[in-house]
């Protein structure tokens, strides 16, 4: 059984205490099959580490990927009591328990403030990636359930944009 904790929109919070190393991943990128074996070995660890392990698949939570901006995979910070920073580091199991027991995340600069996790900013971020999920299942439903050609698809989204701006606008 598993030590990874798999989290998602309902249970993100929960990397806001304690401490954490946590992995964005999609099942469909190379890399990060590479790391999953490497990944799991420092699961089993993480009770003699202090720490929690946990992943969050980004084709599944966009919006938790939004929350942490993620833009390349695999994706690793560390978090300690809701301050969070970005693990660049190497991936093998002996360098991410040297990070965490050596504590060389205190060398790394937190995450700013402004673009925390947890920040209004963040929050808004998680949305867009929610609304941007959202528009690709409609247009997924115009093309393949429908049967609509792309470019008709793309010229209804193209006049929806226009009427929402013309009608904010006024």
């Amino acid at each position: 059984r598993s030590r990874v904790q798999v989290l998602g929109g309902s249970n993100w919070s929960l990397v806001l205490q304690g401490q954490w190393m946590l992995e964005f991943y999609a099942p469909w990128c190379a890399a990060c099959q590479q790391i999953e074996l490497t990944w799991e070995s420092f699961a089993k660890e993480s009770e003699h580490l202090g720490i929690t392990v946990g992943k969050v698949d980004v084709t599944q939570e966009p919006g938790l990927s939004g929350r942490f901006f993620v833009t390349t995979l695999p994706t690793i910070y560390h978090a300690n009591d809701g301050v969070f920073r970005r693990y660049r580091g190497s991936r093998t199991l002996e360098d991410l328990q040297g990070y965490v027991l050596e504590r060389k995340w205190k060398a790394v600069e937190p995450v700013a403030g402004w673009r925390s996790p947890s920040s209004i900013m963040m929050h808004g971020m998680a949305g867009l990636f929610h609304l941007s999920g959202w528009i690709r299942q409609i247009h997924s439903y115009l093309t393949v359930t429908l049967g609509i050609h792309v470019w008709i698809s793309y010229a209804i989204f193209f006049l929806a944009t226009l009427l929402i701006g013309l009608f904010l606008g006024l």
